[in-house]
Parts: C-alpha cells; structure tokens; sequence
C-alpha cells in the first residue's frame, strides 16, 4: 500500500483518478454534488478519500435521554461536518429506543449538503470479540441496531480471526455469496428488521436486502464493519484477523492497547517503545489487507497522519478541514 503523497492512494489507484469525483455547480453558485452510495463514509472510501468522524466514549447522542430528545438530538446532527456519526453503546446503555428514535431525527433533519439522506451512523456495540462463541452468543445486538437503520458497527477488543468471522458471518443476509470460503461461512441475518432499517435508508425492501451487506467484500454493499484491534491478545493474532473478508477499518485503540501492554496511562503513553510498535504493526496488517487504518487526527498532525496511511479518524471541524483541502476533495460536507 502506497501513501497518497507518492502518488497513490490506499487502493492503489492514481490519486488524479481517485480525486476525480464528479461535481456540478447549481445556477447559485453552491455544490449540486450527486451521492453516488446511501453511505456516506463508503463513497469517500471508495474514492480513496479519508472519512472523519464526531462522537466520543462519553455517551451517545441523545443517551439516557427520552425519545423524543434523541430525536431533537438526531435532527440537530444531520447537519454534522463529520462523514460518520460515532455512536457508543459500548461505555454507556444499550438502547434501541433511543438510537432509533436517534436515526429518524437524523432523517427527518436531512439531507446533508452533500445531498446523502443522512450521515452515515457506526455504532459501537457491546460485544467483545473475545472468541467465537462469545460473538454469537451476542450476535442479537447486531441484528438490533441494524434494524434501527445504522451504517456500520464496530466490534470492540477483536481478539480472534474466529471472532471476526461471527461478526461478518451475523450481520449479512444469506442471499451473498461474496468471499464465502475458508475465512468466512453464509450470513445468518434474518429479515425480520429488515422495513424498518428500509425505511431509514429510503429504500424499498427488496433493494435494502441487496444492499445491507459490508464494503469493500461486496463492492456494492452498503454497511461499514470496523474492528478494534486493541489489547495485546488481539495484536497478537491482527495480521489473521484482518484477512478475514467483510471487515472495512480497524483501530488500534491507545487507551486499551496501553492498559493492556502494561503502559502507564496519560499523554506519553503513545510515545512508548510498545505502544510505537503495536500501532505499526496494526498500520502494516491494514495496509496488507486493504484495511483503513483508523487514527485520532489534529491540525497539527492531519497531513503527516494522511500521507502514513491514516484513512478513518475522530476530528475536530478544523482538523477535517485541513485533511480535505490537502486531499482536493470534492464532496461537501
């Protein structure tokens, strides 16, 4: 895998070509942009484009809130600078009634500028990869806030290449067949949420059921699955966890990553000789299998982080500006 500033993008593609994104002008003088996917954060991907995202471990938008708050919540987010919301049930309550509540809001306060129904949502669940059966023991989760109409999910502390698998194997419907093989068995999403996920997306059912399936494995899917490669069982296994097909981004997580490699907390800890290594050897495993690597970015260190390889990160409205004027994208937020 290339760095942009040589030439080529994480894909491996020109970066002429991938920054080519068509784009029209309204008589206004404003952007027309044209969506070309129902996800956000993938058409940016798919474009060698790096995503930004809002969101934080300090509760989820609208959480521990009513409904109806979530919903006020979710109208006021539409209009979000970041091409992902980062929504955490992992640190705080499991609830479908809220983030439900959370994905009509965002709706109901579209479109973006960027003309895409809504932001794309990628919510942190509360299932640990610890092993196989552990992912599937928990793997209603998933099936839940997929039907609340969500992007993506994040499996945290993917520890195994089994793990992983579960989480691919639970989130798709049985209809793919795309990388069925040594790594990864059918899907074994059912329909039963499958309207109201529609409905969110403004899509009919029939076309949801093509389309709720991950990228890159599905170059036409829609869904955004990451993993948390973030103690040092993981780390151990991350270059066999990251072949497993269906998985789009994956973090390395430092806060974890430190208390697990036995590193004292606090703003050295990255600067740690094992810290130093941990994330080199996440960042090798994503660029050898196509992975995005997600990073933390800051102004001072977006440009530097992008020309690494840093594809997905938590951003400040300053920060995503400066990564998208550097990478000449074309897409408003």
């Amino acid at each position: 895998m290339k760095s942009i500033s040589k030439g080529t993008c994480w894909l491996g593609l020109p970066v002429a070509l991938v920054f080519g994104v068509a784009v029209t002008l309204a008589q206004n003088g404003e952007s027309a942009y044209k969506p070309k996917r129902i996800n956000r954060a993938v058409e940016l991907l798919a474009d060698g484009q790096p995503i930004y995202y809002t969101g934080s471990h300090t509760g989820a938008p609208g959480g521990g809130a009513s409904a109806e708050a979530s919903f006020e919540q979710g109208k006021k987010d539409a209009q979000t600078y970041a091409d992902y919301i980062s929504y955490d049930m992992e640190h705080t309550a499991y609830d479908i009634v809220g983030l439900t509540a959370y994905m009509k809001g965002l709706v109901a306060g579209g479109p973006t500028r960027s003309g895409h129904r809504t932001p794309a949502v990628i919510v942190n669940v509360p299932v640990n990869g610890l092993d196989e059966a552990s992912v599937r023991a928990n793997a209603w989760m998933f099936q839940q806030v997929l039907a609340a109409g969500v992007h993506g999910i994040m499996l945290t502390h993917a520890e195994t290449p089994g793990a992983i698998r579960e989480f691919v194997e639970a989130v798709r419907f049985p209809i793919h067949k795309e990388g069925i093989g040594p790594l990864l068995g059918e899907g074994h999403r059912g329909e039963h949420g499958s309207a109201p996920a529609a409905a969110i997306w403004g899509i009919s059912l029939q076309e949801y059921e093509q389309k709720a399936d991950p990228w890159p494995l599905n170059p036409n899917g829609e869904l955004l699955l990451g993993v948390k490669e973030e103690d040092k069982y993981a780390l151990a296994n991350v270059e066999t966890n990251l072949q497993v097909p269906g998985i789009g981004m994956a973090e390395w997580g430092p806060g974890d990553m430190a208390l697990s490699l036995g590193v004292p907390s606090g703003r050295d800890a990255v600067s740690d000789p094992r810290m130093v290594a941990a994330r080199a050897r996440v960042l090798a495993a994503c660029k050898a299998n196509h992975v995005a690597f997600l990073n933390s970015l800051a102004p001072g260190n977006a440009i530097d982080m992008i020309k690494e390889g840093v594809m997905v990160g938590p951003a400040s409205r300053e920060t995503t500006e400066i990564g998208r004027k550097f990478t000449k994208r074309q897409m408003p937020w």
